[in-house]
């Protein structure tokens, strides 16, 4: 495990206390929870912006009736797969 020594101002340092108390018995364990957040919310935004790429890719318009048949087939196949036809 790796050390990481930060300095906060005095206010911080009593709104981390007063919002650690109920959930966590010392600063480092309040402050390891707030960071691992912070980070899946970074990778939550970066998954967005990977997905918005893709977003409007494809140009064709799907019909109601070719969504139709191919829930159909989809679920033909699934039947068949489980030998319920």
């Amino acid at each position: 495990m790796e050390s990481i020594t930060i300095k906060v101002n005095t206010q911080m340092a009593k709104e981390i206390e007063k919002a650690m108390k109920p959930n966590y018995s010392t600063k480092t364990e309040f402050i390891r929870a707030a960071l691992r957040e912070k980070l899946e919310k970074i990778k939550q935004t970066e998954s967005y912006k990977e997905l918005r790429k893709y977003l409007g890719i494809l140009k064709t318009k799907t019909t109601d009736e070719e969504l139709h048949r191919i829930r159909e087939k989809v679920m033909d196949r699934m039947f068949k797969e489980r030998g319920l036809e």
